[in-house]
């Protein structure tokens, strides 16, 4: 059936190139107008139980889009004039962002902080510093004497030390669009300096901020991808000595990504800029595939001295595509269904990345496989070379080298120290952390802006990531008023904030011992809920009714069904979030409510912390399918149960260290690195494909086991060593990248690489060689005599 297909392919190239063409002219059209956007939609695992919490109040109780902006000052206080001015107009121009929540922008200068004192007329709040800036020294102490005897408004809003002030903003989860909510608010911050005199020091951070960095950066990233394609195609130049090594396989690649693209496209599925390195990984394979056909071509060349011109380029061409076709489709459809695992996953982005891999991925049986052979039977003059330089004899020294250790005692030594590598390096990665395992946005470097503002906001701030968790009953109106659960709310406060990371907490607990001392004229003594659910209610109605609407959203619903206790962290690290979690379930078990119920969990943390379960419960799972996928597909490829056991060994050394190297360098299993790993399984296997098939093909035409592996290694092998040292520097040129993910994610991807590459050379030809299995060698096993041949 190969020969078949290579005959027709090789016979009718021209309907074959025309048709090609055509689809790729098609889909080029849909390309150029896919969407390049985070959607923050598809990072929720819509199921969840926290998601759901999450959806049902992110309304009432905020949602994960909050962006916090600190004004500081270096010396005296925020109490003066210019300072506060900026404050106040840096509030109002929040109100022109677009898809912002107006009912959720506070500050010193909106109507959401306030202060509650007692008249003879009862009851009064009066916003802090609105609609005017204290224009005197008199007015500007009686405000900076106010924000130091509100609780809710020191600490929270204006840092301790009197010299910082936030502003939150929230966004509408549906409309928020990260690269114009990062413009506009860059822009009001601009506005505001372009009067500064250098006095105050503006920070902002938050989710919009993030991806809006993430999308700032998307023409640098653009660069390197270019600088990358042209670090390959000038090695493949000088390596391979021909233009054909150069076009083809950049022309794999350009035809793959156009094809997965324009599908996308038409199934409606937006490019996330963080994928571009799955993308580059996925065009990684195309480059490898199409110069692994490249290569074989060049060896036929040398086969057929007898053929010239375009007759001897057609017959190179269908022999390395009926050669090549098994290993490239099992390669690909191994990277495929590999990568398909993630779709378990009920993360939206998960998904719909996954649907974009397996289509780019899928894309290479046509780019590679078989584009590639069908355009070298039209070359006229095959043989000669673009250039003088040959680095091939070097190559061949390492290839030399491998045949020696495969075909000495060394073999056994190559083996044992697999085995060390795969315990050791097995063992090492039990420690790799789910969720971000430092603080900070792993996404951006250390020193990025981003992580410095956010530093600096939590070195003053109770923190900046918020988590809520919601206590009430739907169907019972008020419940929040009784003395179940106010003193739920306190207790759960108090007990929560003994964790380091979290910075504080705020309920309606908080506020109503502030109207109780109030009433009583400031007494400090009189600050604490009473004990009679009656007064409690008395004080709360007392505050909605000297609220205005919106006033109360933080604290609860309409209803006063339900209320939220919000906590502050510091950081979002996947283990700061599982004991949070943890210790919030130990304390609703030890304290049953007699009314309402808790529920779990909402708010930026609360969003992560669904992320890191599902990523926890399911990765091990994944891993393990995806390994079985694997070896279902070897077996069945050839027929073989030892197949597949043997193509386990090179995919397990590579994940094995690359999970090592994640724990050693501090990079957690997220959202972002998932697809990345379920990729690596597929491709720790790829180049082992072309060498034990070439081994395979040799035995058959008679060859014995050691000329078979010597020539599977200086053909096969040449292919794996040229194109694991192209794509291995120009993956290292990621490391320059502003983007810390893009930059680990490229060298991780130089690692997968290096020990795939290692693998396919020195373990996969022991094996071989050692175990003799019978789907390559036969019945025989290509040597009575062979170690365990009977066991194979």
């Amino acid at each position: 059936m190969i020969e078949r297909i290579a005959h027709f392919c090789i016979s009718r190239r021209k309907l074959v190139v025309g048709l090609l063409l055509a689809c790729t002219l098609v889909l080029s059209w849909f390309a150029l107008h896919i969407q390049v956007r985070t959607v923050f939609e598809d990072m929720l695992p819509s199921k969840h139980e926290y998601v759901k919490t999450h959806e049902k109040f992110k309304d009432t109780f905020g949602g994960s889009n909050m962006v916090t902006i600190m004004l500081e000052v270096d010396k005296g206080d925020i109490f003066q004039t210019p300072v506060l001015e900026k404050v106040r107009d840096l509030t109002l121009g929040m109100r022109e962002v677009s898809a912002v929540n107006q009912f959720q922008i506070t500050s010193l200068a909106s109507k959401k902080l306030k202060e509650v004192h007692a008249s003879t007329s009862g009851i009064e709040s009066s916003p802090l510093m609105w609609p005017d800036v204290p224009q005197t020294a008199e007015k500007m102490a009686e405000l900076k004497s106010a924000v130091l005897r509100n609780p809710l408004v020191y600490g929270p809003y204006v840092s301790k030390d009197l010299q910082a002030t936030l502003i939150t903003v929230d966004f509408i989860d549906q409309k928020v669009d990260y690269a114009t909510v990062f413009k506009e608010i860059n822009a009001q911050i601009a506005k505001v300096a372009k009067v500064d005199d250098g006095s105050v020091k503006i920070r902002v951070v938050g989710d919009p901020i993030l991806f809006g960095w993430v999308n700032h950066y998307l023409p640098e990233t653009l660069h390197l991808v270019f600088y990358a394609l042209g670090v390959t195609l000038a090695m493949l130049f000088v390596l391979l000595r021909t233009w054909r090594g150069v076009v083809l396989p950049l022309l794999a690649g350009l035809v793959s990504a156009i094809w997965a693209l324009g599908i996308c496209q038409i199934l409606g599925i937006s490019f996330e800029p963080l994928v571009i390195v799955v993308a580059m990984l996925i065009t990684s394979r195309a480059v490898s595939h199409s110069v692994q056909i490249v290569n074989r071509f060049d060896d036929e060349l040398e086969a057929q001295p007898q053929l010239s011109g375009e007759e001897l380029s057609g017959t190179a061409a269908r022999v390395a595509l009926a050669d090549l076709f098994r290993p490239g489709m099992l390669g690909v459809i191994a990277d495929a269904a590999c990568m398909a695992v993630v779709a378990m996953s009920p993360i939206p982005m998960l998904q719909k990345l996954t649907v974009l891999s397996v289509v780019w991925v899928s894309t290479l049986t046509v780019s590679a496989v078989i584009l590639t052979p069908v355009l070298l039977s039209y070359i006229r003059r095959p043989r000669g070379y673009a250039h003088p330089l040959n680095l091939q004899p070097v190559l061949r020294k390492v290839l030399d080298f491998a045949v020696g250790i495969t075909l000495s005692r060394a073999r056994y030594l190559v083996l044992g120290t697999s085995l060390l590598v795969i315990v050791s390096a097995g063992i090492y990665a039990l420690n790799l952390k789910i969720g971000d395992a430092n603080p900070g946005s792993p996404i951006l470097w250390p020193h990025a802006k981003y992580n410095q503002d956010s530093k600096a906001i939590n070195s003053r701030f109770e923190g900046v990531d918020r988590l809520f968790v919601v206590i009430g009953d739907d169907n019972r109106p008020g419940v929040v008023k009784g003395n179940d659960v106010l003193p739920s709310m306190d207790r759960f406060q108090r007990f929560m904030e003994v964790q380091p990371e979290i910075g504080g907490s705020l309920s309606i607990a908080d506020v109503i011992p502030q109207v109780n001392a109030s009433l009583h004229e400031g007494n400090p003594h009189y600050q604490e809920m009473s004990d009679n659910a009656a007064i409690n209610a008395s004080l709360m109605a007392m505050l909605e009714s000297v609220s205005e609407p919106g006033d109360m959203d933080r604290f609860v619903d309409k209803q006063s069904s339900n209320g939220s206790v919000t906590l502050m962290f510091r950081d979002r690290q996947g283990e700061t979030i599982r004991t949070a979690v943890a210790r919030i379930k130990e304390f609703i078990a030890a304290n049953p409510l007699k009314e309402g119920h808790w529920q779990l969990a909402g708010g930026v943390v609360g969003v992560m912390a669904a992320i890191n379960e599902i990523i926890l419960s399911s990765q091990i799972e994944a891993i393990a399918l995806a390994l079985l996928v694997l070896a279902v597909l070897c077996t069945i490829v050839y027929r073989s149960t030892i197949a597949g056991m043997l193509f386990m060994v090179p995919v397990i050394i590579s994940n094995m260290l690359t999970f090592a190297f994640m724990v050693w360098k501090g990079i957690g299993m997220n959202i972002n690195t998932v697809p990345v790993a379920a990729l690596g399984i597929g491709l720790g296997v790829d180049y082992a494909f072309y060498i034990a098939d070439r081994v395979k093909e040799e035995i058959a035409i008679g060859s014995s086991p050691e000329h078979a592996i010597s020539q599977a290694l200086h053909s096969a092998g040449m292919g794996v060593i040229v194109t694991a040292s192209v794509l291995i520097l120009s993956t290292l040129l990621w490391w320059v990248s502003s983007l810390r993910f893009q930059a680990e994610m490229g060298l991780l991807m130089a690692i997968w690489l290096s020990v795939s590459a290692m693998s396919a050379l020195f373990v996969m030809p022991s094996l071989i060689y050692v175990f003799r299995p019978r789907f390559i060698f036969g019945a025989q096993g290509g040597d009575a005599k062979a170690p365990l041949q009977q066991a194979a």
